[in-house]
């Protein structure tokens, strides 16, 4: 019954609802407040066994927990959003803020190598005005439609033969900062034993914390800026450079293919002639100059350049964006986000405990309740 409600609390978007769905279909009569306080109770016990992990493996005590090597494996992190209201002032929306959330998706990769570049051409559509312009407005837009999480789109463009299949995927999900959230993604990924995987990915968009955690904790991976964030910043860059609509569209094309075929240093030569003919920005120039926006754009992939070596990665047969940890923010979104959920700090972090157990494929939360103390499947000590 325990694993019941719990699960019906982690997967359905409120206690509420989770409470009448189990009275509906599984006979169980309990409110949605009493749902509430065991997920989040299960969930303490996940956020408490996840920290004892992190902190073994901060430490150098914490033993692989998965005896197969993976052939290629990748870790992409992003943050979602949730509400938090005031601590100690009861339920409800009491001095609601928005906060972030950051989350892993950790997979083990079926793909195979090329001896040269699998997909030379970039997709179609980032040649279309439409989803160009989508993109602009929007680096990336994950896919509105997930709910429950039980399909895995991807926000990007249509997969190809070559592109890595996901074998299996497990989740981190935490209020907590950047630091701490890369000792527990770290902490993962040891368990996993993707250390042995004789190649490694770490995806992410532009976020500069993102590539803190990297360096800190998966240096020896292979660092993937997202490339499907790139047509929406040189689309930004192409415009501010001026010029008539067919000119703007033709060196955007021109630039888009440079960055996807890893020609980074020519894209960002063109750039830097075009951003000292229309001028560097001054101090006081509101974001909506094209001279910031054009600077706003180089800097974006000036920054990213080393990890651009798009070519290369396709070669590994490593992923090229970070499409699928998008989706599961999603994903993790339809739990915790809405206009009429707060939480308060330590009943996010539990959820989110839950939401990433029952989103991942090695059936966690099934294992956790199973053998947590009190289970009818736990043996009992000997009297």
């Amino acid at each position: 019954m325990l694993a019941k409600i719990v699960h019906a609390g982690a997967v359905l978007p409120s206690f509420e609802l989770a409470a009448r769905t189990l009275r509906l279909l599984a006979d169980i009569s309990v409110c949605g407040r009493h749902v509430g306080r065991l997920t989040e109770a299960v969930g303490a016990e996940l956020v408490a066994a996840r920290d004892e992990r992190a902190e073994a493996h901060r430490t150098r005590k914490l033993e692989v927990q998965v005896p197969n090597t993976p052939g290629a494996a990748a870790v992409e992190v992003d943050g979602g959003r949730y509400q938090r209201r005031a601590e100690g002032q009861g339920t409800g929306a009491r001095a609601p803020q928005w906060r972030g959330d950051k989350v892993a998706r950790l997979v083990t990769l079926a793909s195979r190598t090329h001896d040269t570049d699998p997909q030379p051409e970039p997709p179609e559509c980032f040649s279309d005005r439409k989803h160009v312009g989508n993109l602009a407005q929007r680096p990336v837009a994950p896919d509105p439609g997930i709910a429950r999480g039980i399909v895995e789109p991807t926000s990007g463009p249509d997969a190809v033969e070559w592109q890595p299949e996901r074998v299996v995927r497990t989740c981190v999900a935490t209020t907590r900062d950047s630091e701490a959230f890369g000792r527990l993604a770290g902490a993962e990924a040891k368990a996993r034993n993707f250390g042995a995987a004789s190649r490694r990915a770490f995806a992410g968009d532009g976020e500069a914390y993102n590539w803190a955690i990297q360096r800190r904790w998966f240096a020896d991976y292979t660092a993937v800026a997202d490339s499907i964030h790139v047509p929406g910043y040189v689309r930004h860059a192409a415009r501010a450079s001026g010029g008539s609509d067919a000119g703007q569209w033709n060196r955007y094309v021109s630039w888009m293919r440079g960055c996807w075929r890893g020609r980074v240093s020519e894209v960002l030569a063109e750039m830097d002639r075009e951003q000292d003919r229309i001028g560097e920005p001054p101090e006081d120039a509101e974001d909506t100059d094209v001279r910031v926006v054009l600077a706003r754009s180089r800097g974006y992939v000036r920054n990213n350049a080393d990890r651009m070596r798009y070519p290369e990665y396709r070669r590994a047969g490593l992923p090229v964006t970070s499409s699928w940890v998008e989706s599961l923010i999603t994903e993790v979104n339809y739990r915790v986000k809405g206009t009429e959920k707060f939480w308060d700090e330590d009943g996010a972090e539990s959820v989110l405990a839950v939401r990433a157990a029952v989103l991942s494929d090695d059936e966690r939360l099934g294992k956790h309740l199973a053998a947590r103390p009190g289970s009818p499947f736990q043996r009992r000590a000997a009297a």
